[in-house]
């Protein structure tokens, strides 16, 4: 029966690739490991603003308690870098509004949810015909209580940066995970070793300084957190080092060493939409909430509504080389703001010297 299973192993990886994954490993449930780190860092408050952490309790660490009936879980892999402007280019020109590589094609939550699903229905097919076994499963892509970085690891598909992202020796780290949880007893892939030494690359280039330790993330300093997941008003101390940044930040891996093996990704969902590439913060900011949702329809940006785009650009904005346009753009926004959004206006003129009577 084993060789069934082995077999099986082998067609599951050789499925994923053909429905567009980059890698697929196999992981058993065992997380045992990660409940002390996991709840000293909830305790810490490194959280922030993400209750979701919390609330779900053991099931994050017990995949068992979360899928009943889970004995492994097959993990993958998806390349999403987009042939795009420089990112260095983009950040060092404050006119432009930075946003993370990963959300300038299509959200990715549905591109991976759709390969996994029909990964999964493959499974369930050829399971069901070559072994009369009742095969059940759960997907998820960044969706539920998951450690999706422990899983991957377990499962071969790289190392745990100190940045705490994934990392592949042959593909650095621009890439998304996805994972289904199943009740079939498959053989699982080995653990690959670490390899970033003594390199603190990441850490060192950190604009606020959001990992204080090697594999530790203070996510309330992470401008990847403060832009997206934090909904209320951003921290003062935080906003100058924010720069341009307007939705995620990706500097612990650009100047990662290990992302020189980068490559583009082949899914064409992950182009770049809109030229949100090389896009103008005045542009961005000026947008009707009918323009935004219209250009960020099919995106993971729009999740984070209007005010908070807004909010986010007008930071960008107070950061940039002060000129008529931006001021002037910002004061045409003042009166029909929310006043989230008037905060941040307020803010921004200031650093231009321009004051709301």
């Amino acid at each position: 029966m084993t060789e069934i299973w082995d077999q099986l192993a082998l067609q599951i990886k050789g499925w994923g690739r053909e429905f567009g994954f980059d890698q697929i490993g196999i992981a058993d449930i065992d997380l045992n490991h990660t409940k002390d780190h996991y709840l000293e860092w909830i305790k810490q408050g490194f959280h922030g603003e993400m209750h979701y952490m919390v609330k779900h309790g053991s099931r994050r660490y017990k995949p068992e308690e979360l899928v009943p009936h889970t004995i492994r879980i097959i993990t993958a892999r998806l390349n999403y870098f987009p042939h795009s402007q420089n990112s260095e280019t983009i950040l060092q020109d404050s006119q432009k509004a930075f946003i993370s590589r990963y959300a300038l094609g299509r959200d990715y939550h549905k591109v991976m949810r759709a390969k996994l699903k029909k990964l999964s229905e493959k499974i369930q097919k050829e399971a069901h015909k070559a072994l009369d076994h009742a095969f059940q499963f759960r997907l998820f892509t960044d969706s539920a209580p998951v450690m999706e970085v422990e899983l991957a690891e377990k499962s071969g598909l790289g190392w745990r940066g100190k940045h705490t992202l994934l990392i592949n020796k042959e593909h650095g780290s621009w890439f998304f995970l996805g994972e289904i949880y199943i009740n079939l007893p498959l053989p699982i892939d080995k653990k690959v070793e670490n390899h970033c030494g003594t390199c603190t690359s990441c850490m060192d280039v950190c604009p606020t300084k959001a990992i204080i330790g090697p594999y530790k993330l203070d996510a309330r300093k992470c401008i990847s957190y403060l832009t997206i997941e934090h909904k209320s008003s951003i921290p003062m101390e935080y906003r100058k080092q924010i720069g341009n940044r307007v939705y995620g930040c990706d500097d612990c891996q650009l100047y990662c060493p290990w992302n020189k093996f980068g490559q583009i990704s082949k899914e064409d969902d992950f182009k770049v939409r809109h030229g949100l590439d090389d896009i103008e913060l005045v542009e961005c900011f000026l947008w009707t909430e009918a323009e935004f949702l219209e250009n960020m329809e099919g995106s993971a940006i729009l999740r984070i509504g209007y005010d908070q785009w807004l909010r986010n650009v007008a930071i960008g904005l107070g950061n940039a080389k002060t000129s008529e346009i931006i001021v002037n753009a910002l004061k045409s926004k003042y009166q029909e703001a929310s006043a989230l959004v008037k905060e941040h206006i307020t803010w921004a003129l200031a650093q231009h010297n321009f004051h709301i009577n």
